[in-house]
């Protein structure tokens, strides 16, 4: 049985119809077209589908369609401005922080949750940050490095949004 739940997905008001078991993930590809949350494992081990709930990481993969109800969700598609990107992917590009790109997505949105609440993390907190999304490419470092360069590029004004 089909229910209507209003969310609020990358600053766009939505009014989306979801069945009782449908997944959050399934609702951001499927329904809305936002392909660039990637679904990996389906069980939350990878952080390939971490989006921003009201603000907070979560595995998409893992969250039911209806718990996000009220919600605001923002995607890596939500990052960018049309005319530029953030800078956490500005770096990230600068710095060849990935190789394939799987991971990116989650790894993103995993750092702009940190930068947001943290705005000068250390190594320890951006490894804690980004210790639930898995890469099988570029072993951390790079990664690492270019959210640290983030934190620096990142105006204060800017953050949460």
């Amino acid at each position: 049985m089909e229910c209507q739940i209003q969310l609020r997905v990358n600053g766009r008001l939505l009014s989306v119809g979801v069945n009782p078991q449908d997944l959050l993930i399934d609702l951001i590809r499927d329904k809305l077209g936002l392909t660039g949350t990637k679904e990996g494992c389906g069980t939350g081990e990878c952080g390939a589908c971490t989006v921003l709930l009201n603000n907070r990481p979560v595995n998409s993969c893992l969250v039911l369609a209806i718990r996000a109800d009220g919600s605001d969700v923002t995607t890596v598609e939500g990052l960018a401005e049309p005319d530029r990107l953030h800078p956490i992917q500005k770096t990230c590009i600068s710095l060849g922080a990935f190789q394939c790109g799987f991971c990116a997505p989650g790894m993103l949105i995993s750092a702009k949750a940190l930068l947001d609440g943290k705005p000068d993390p250390t190594d320890q907190e951006i490894k804690h940050a980004i210790s639930g999304n898995l890469c099988r490419c570029t072993g951390y470092l790079k990664i690492i490095e270019a959210i640290k360069s983030a934190s620096e590029a990142i105006p204060e004004d800017t953050r949460r949004r």
